[in-house]
């Protein structure tokens, strides 16, 4: 039988996950899954479908029992070899995607329901009041689910997790059925009443902006395994590999090679942020779309140059509202890159971008460089 986590020092983490592996009909999902979610922190576990992150929750939720490896929640081993604590019993709070309230009970009774039978006898009891004031619904206390609207539904089912003070919430892309400007606003209120109540929370989706708006430590799976954990800033600016980079957040990817001062593309020699490859062999750049400058050539109000430029001309822009997607031919990149592709895509705020404008590209600050991908 494994022993309880002690804290030593301080209070225990929220969430301690060691060699976590699952399988389904003899189907890995989860390999040997490792990550620690401290105490009072939002972490977010980003992945595409099919990644594992569904399973990983249901595993540290109590629904299924892994395979190999352990789970403590709040110093507390809850999964392990010899051991499994009953969901009802973990004191894990969790918010489905689709909130699945109770139909026939009212927003306070449905809160209620989390505190158990003491809970729903004595009425209106100080902590739903609290745990609805925190997500904004006081006023609401009385109506039925049917009379809410979808944020206000996810609202309920986020109070109903936190009323019985658990030392963890799991939330399962809990903002994917909602439109994009609901979805942007639930998060963050749900993100300030989570810190609110001091809770442990740990969000599974497959959005980027999700996932870096909303968590303190954001955790990338991919094929089963942890990639990379990571602060949101260091994750974006930092990755470990060209995959993540490419999965977290916007990016542009040009081939270059390793020359002695930087990285050769057709954007010019680029200076190299973190671990660089050796002189000489191809590697696939990673720049980020704020990186990138676009100005009409000759007009004198191009940023400094960091080594890099390159002059084109406009083929095509692809308008999205506050910005627009800008294709550009480069103009003889065989002397930067021999056999490069010599179009680049550039997200702009400008929307005045017409076929055929001349124009200078320009990048700044450090990129990555990755082994070819």
């Amino acid at each position: 039988m494994v022993a309880d986590a002690s804290a030593a020092g301080g209070a225990p983490p929220g969430l301690v996950v060691t060699g976590l592996a699952h399988a389904y009909d003899r189907t890995a999902v989860l390999r040997a899954v490792t990550l620690t979610v401290p105490d009072g922190t939002f972490a977010a576990v980003l992945g595409p479908s099919g990644c594992g992150k569904t399973t990983l929750l249901r595993l540290v939720a109590g629904f299924e029992r892994p395979a190999a490896g352990s789970v403590s929640v709040g110093g507390r081993v809850v999964s392990g070899p010899g051991r499994h604590i009953a969901p009802e019993h973990r004191r894990v709070g969790i918010v489905p995607q689709e909130g699945a309230l109770f139909p026939h009970l009212s927003v306070a009774a449905n809160v209620a329901f989390g505190l158990g039978r003491v809970g729903r006898r004595s009425g209106l009891p100080d902590r739903v009041v609290e745990v609805l004031g925190l997500v904004g619904l006081r006023a609401l206390a009385d109506r039925m689910p049917h009379e809410l609207s979808g944020g206000q539904q996810q609202r309920v089912a986020v109070a109903r997790a936190l009323a019985p003070r658990p030392a963890l919430v799991l939330l399962d892309e809990p903002f994917s059925a909602l439109d994009a400007a609901l979805r942007a606003e639930l998060r963050a209120d749900v993100r300030a009443a989570v810190r609110a109540d001091g809770t442990t929370a740990v969000l599974v989706t497959h959005d980027q902006q999700e996932a870096l708006s909303i968590a303190d430590q954001v955790v990338v799976l991919r094929d089963g395994r942890v990639v990379q954990a990571a602060a949101p800033a260091e994750l974006y600016r930092a990755p470990l590999d060209l995959g993540v980079g490419r999965f977290v957040g916007e990016s542009i990817v040009l081939p270059g090679v390793v020359v002695d001062d930087g990285v050769r593309t057709v954007l010019g020699v680029l200076t190299v942020g973190g671990p660089r490859p050796p002189a000489g062999g191809p590697v696939s750049v990673l720049l980020r779309p704020e990186q990138v400058h676009l100005v009409r050539a000759g007009d004198g109000s191009a940023p400094p140059l960091h080594r890099a430029g390159a002059t084109g001309r406009v083929l095509g822009s692809d308008f999205h509202g506050a910005d627009s997607i800008v294709t550009v031919e480069l103009d003889d990149p065989g002397a930067q890159a021999e056999g490069a592709d010599r179009s680049v895509s550039i997200r702009e705020r400008s929307a005045d971008r017409l076929p055929g404008d001349r124009v200078l590209v320009t990048v700044t600050g450090p990129v990555r460089a990755f082994p070819p991908g």
